[in-house]
C-alpha cells in the first residue's frame, strides 16, 4: 500500500518538475505564443491574447510525453 503511494507521489513530484522546468523556460522559446492560430488584440485600454494555437502544439507535445511515460510503467 504505501509502496504504489509513494510511487504515486514520485511520478507527481516529477511531472510538477517538468512542468515547473516548462513555465520557466517558455519565454525562451522562440515563436512559442506567436504561432499561426494565436489572437492578440490591442485596443487603447484593452488588451485579449488568446494563445489557441501554443495550447494545440503543447497539447500535442503533453499527450506524446504522458503515453510514453505510461508505458513505461507498465
Amino acid at each position: 500500500m504505501f509502496t504504489d503511494l509513494g510511487r504515486l507521489l514520485m511520478f507527481l513530484g516529477g511531472m510538477l518538475f517538468i512542468v515547473g522546468l516548462v513555465l520557466t523556460f517558455a519565454g525562451r522559446i522562440p515563436g512559442l505564443g506567436q504561432l499561426p492560430g494565436d489572437i492578440a488584440i490591442e485596443r487603447e485600454n484593452f488588451r485579449f491574447y488568446a494563445p489557441f494555437g501554443t495550447m494545440i502544439v503543447l497539447s500535442i507535445v503533453l499527450s506524446l510525453l504522458l503515453t510514453v511515460v505510461g508505458r513505461f510503467l507498465r
